[in-house]
């Protein structure tokens, strides 16, 4: 039988990596204020229209603009968090599933143990079972 279990992606920094990184929070932040600035010039037209709540419209858009915010928000407290971490850190980059094969005689807790697949710059160095 196949069951499939969640494995930990994890990330050794590097000097590299952590520029990377930085780069890629800066970008989507970037990004983020883009789009905020693009829902207020909507806000604009929108509230010129006819037969439109001016105060719905600004609610709404308010709204929107505040998730990017704090998405904004959330990933200068990840840019900080990276420049604290030392090179040889290892974070957690993400989760993926796989496909876990179970037969008779098979050691449950050692399956259902926690498994990563640890990288440095792109490169699998060591998976831990």
């Amino acid at each position: 039988m196949k069951i499939i279990q969640k494995v930990l992606i994890k990330q050794i920094i590097t000097e590299n990596s952590k520029q990377k990184l930085h780069k890629h929070f800066y970008d989507t932040k970037m990004q983020l204020d883009q789009e905020c600035q693009q829902l207020l010039f909507e806000q604009r037209k929108l509230q010129n229209k006819h037969g439109i709540s001016k105060q719905e419209v600004a609610h709404r858009f308010r709204q929107e603009v505040k998730k990017r915010k704090e998405k904004m928000k959330l990933l200068d407290f990840k840019i900080e968090q990276l420049d604290m971490l030392e090179s040889g850190s290892e974070i957690v980059e993400k989760e993926v599933e796989a496909i876990v094969d179970v037969n008779i005689g098979s050691h449950w807790d050692e399956m259902m143990g926690e498994k990563a697949i640890i990288l440095k710059d792109g490169v699998v160095i060591r998976i831990d079972k």
